[in-house]
C-alpha cells in the first residue's frame, strides 16, 4: 500500500517503482492512496494512530499480510522501500530529481482532476433529504423502514434521512442510525443523527415533526401546554424557512395538538407554502374503519370514506355519512369495485351512528396507546398519496389551512375530506354534508380558534419584545 502527497516527488519514485513491479512480477500487486497536501498530515497522524505506527514524511509504504484490509506491517519511507525491492527482487529506481519534481507536478493536477470529477458526480446524485423531529420516539423507529423501502417515493428515488432529538437521546438515536445502516435499504442514501438545533432541516425536502406535549392536567393546566407546544413551533419555523427548501412539506403527526403545532409552524413560519403544511389524521381514520369492520364482521380494507372532522388529536367528529362498503357480505353482490353506503347496510343506522359517537373515547384511547406502527404507517401513507395519488374517488382526512370551505374559520389547521392528485390536494367541497353535521363544525371551530388565540397570548406574554 502506497501513499502520501499528491506533490511528493519521493511519492512518484515510490509510486512508479512499484509500477515496474506490478507490471514484472506475477504475484507483485499495488493499492495506492493519494491525498491531497493540506489533508495530508491529518490523514497520516489517523492511519499511524490506528496502527499503532511511528513515521512523519511523505509517504508512507506498508504491507498487508492478507488481501487489502488485513494486518499491515510497516516498511516506512521511501529509502525503506528502495532497500527492500533491492533485497526482495534486485530491482532499484534511477529516477532523477528533475524527473521526480515534474511527475509530483503531474500526479497533482491529476489528484485535483479526479477529485473534481468525483465531486461533479456526487452532485448528480440528489437523495431526497427527510428531516423528522422526536426522533427518538418509537413511532419515527416503525416509520424508516415504510420510508426506505421504497414503496413510499418509488423505487428510483434514493433517501438521506436525518433524525433530530435532544442531547438526552443522541444514545438512542445513534442505535437507531446502526440499525438502518445495518437493513442495507438499497434507497437509504444515508442515515444520520443530529442534536444542535441550529443546523437544522438544513436543505430539507420533507420535515415529519413528532414532538409530543404529554397531557397530565392535574400538574399543569392546558393554557401551559399550549404554551409549550408554541415556543416548540416558535424555534422550528423560522429555522425551516432559513434552512430547508423553498417547496418544503412539512407534516405534524403524534398523540397531541397535532393541528396546534401545523397551525403555529405557519403561523411563525410565514414563508412556508401554507398548501405544504398539513396535520395526519390517517391513524383516525384506520381506527375508525377496524371499528366498524368489527362490527360488520367484514374485512377493515373493505370500510371507506370514514371522515375525521376538526381537531384531530382532540375534538373530532368521525363523520360516516359518505362511508362506504366494499366486499360486503350482503344479498348484492358485484365485482371489486362495487360498493353499498355504510348507512345503507345498516338495520339501524341511527343507533350505529349513536353507538359509534359513544365509543369515540374507546376509539381515542386506542390511537392514544398506540406504540408506533399505526401512525408510522398514516404518514406513509399520506406522503406516498401526496406523491403519487390517493385512489381514485376515496376521501382522505387531513388537516389543512381553513381557508373558508364548509363554513370554517380561515386561518386555523382543521381536518376535511381531500384527495391527492398530481402532487397536491384538494378539498372536496363538492360532498353535501347535513345541518347537524355543520353545527359540530361550528363547535369544533370555535375550539381551534380559542386553542390558537390562547397559544399566542401565552408567546406574546412571554416574549412581548419579539411579539412587537
Amino acid at each position: 500500500i502506497f501513499t502520501g502527497k499528491a506533490n511528493c516527488p519521493y511519492y512518484a519514485k515510490a509510486e512508479l517503482l512499484a509500477d515496474y513491479l506490478q507490471t514484472n512480477l506475477p504475484n507483485f500487486r499495488v493499492h495506492k492512496i493519494t491525498q491531497h497536501p493540506d489533508e495530508w498530515e491529518q490523514w497520516l497522524h489517523g492511519i499511524c494512530e490506528t496502527n499503532g505506527w511511528e513515521h512523519s514524511q511523505s509517504p508512507i509504504i506498508w504491507r498487508e499480510l492478507l488481501d487489502r484490509g488485513g494486518k499491515g506491517q510497516l516498511l516506512g519511507g521511501l529509502d525503506d522501500f528502495l532497500e527492500y525491492a533491492q533485497q526482495y527482487y534486485a530491482i532499484t529506481s534511477m529516477m532523477l530529481s528533475e524527473e521526480m519534481l515534474d511527475i509530483a507536478e503531474e500526479n497533482l493536477q491529476t489528484h485535483l482532476e479526479i477529485v473534481k470529477e468525483d465531486e461533479e458526480i456526487k452532485s448528480l446524485i440528489k437523495p431526497m433529504q427527510i428531516w423528522i423531529t422526536s426522533a427518538s420516539v418509537p413511532t419515527c423507529y416503525h416509520l424508516i423502514p415504510l420510508l426506505a423501502n421504497g414503496e413510499v417515493f418509488g423505487m428510483t428515488t434514493e433517501i438521506s434521512i436525518h433524525l433530530l432529538d435532544t442531547d438526552q437521546f443522541k444514545e438512542i438515536l445513534c442505535s437507531i442510525v446502526m440499525e438502518a445502516e445495518d437493513m442495507a435499504f438499497p434507497l437509504l442514501r444515508s442515515i444520520s443523527e443530529h442534536t444542535k438545533i441550529d443546523k437544522a432541516f438544513i436543505d430539507a425536502d420533507i420535515i415529519i415533526v413528532l414532538d409530543d406535549v404529554p397531557l397530565n392536567l392535574e400538574v399543569q393546566s392546558l393554557e401551559n401546554y399550549i404554551r409549550e407546544v408554541g415556543e416548540i413551533c416558535q424555534v422550528y419555523a423560522p429555522l425551516i424557512e432559513k434552512n430547508a427548501k423553498s417547496e418544503v412539506k412539512v407534516i405534524s403527526s403524534g398523540k397531541t395538538f397535532a393541528n396546534l403545532k401545523a397551525t403555529m409552524l405557519r403561523t411563525y413560519g410565514p414563508s412556508i407554502r401554507p398548501e405544504n403544511i398539513i396535520a395526519i389524521a390517517t391513524s383516525w381514520e384506520s381506527a375508525a374503519k377496524a371499528m366498524l369492520a368489527r362490527k360488520l364482521n367484514m374485512n377493515t380494507a373493505g370500510v371507506k370514506d370514514v371522515i375525521v372532522w376538526g381537531n384531530i388529536t382532540g375534538s373530532n367528529y368521525i363523520d360516516l355519512s359518505h362511508a362506504k362498503l366494499y366486499g360486503y357480505d350482503c344479498a348484492i353482490w358485484g365485482p371489486a369495485n362495487f360498493q353499498r353506503p355504510l348507512l345503507n347496510m345498516i338495520y339501524d343506522s341511527e343507533c350505529i351512528h349513536s353507538e359509534f359517537l359513544s365509543a369515540q373515547s374507546t376509539l381515542s384511547s386506542r390511537v392514544s396507546r398506540c406504540t408506533g406502527m399505526l401512525p408510522a404507517h398514516a404518514v406513509a401513507t399520506v406522503l406516498r398519496y401526496w406523491y403519487h395519488g390517493s385512489p381514485s374517488e376515496e376521501i382522505i382526512s387531513v388537516g389543512i389551512l381553513s381557508e373558508g370551505q364548509f363554513c370554517v374559520p380561515e386561518g386555523i389547521i382543521f381536518s376535511m375530506p381531500v384527495r391527492f392528485q398530481n402532487g397536491n390536494w384538494e378539498v372536496m367541497t363538492g360532498l353535501e354534508i347535513n345541518e347537524t353535521t355543520q353545527k359540530v363544525l361550528e363547535r369544533l371551530s370555535h375550539e381551534l380558534v380559542q386553542e390558537k388565540l390562547i397559544a399566542l397570548k401565552e408567546i406574546n406574554e412571554m416574549h412581548p419584545y419579539e411579539a412587537e
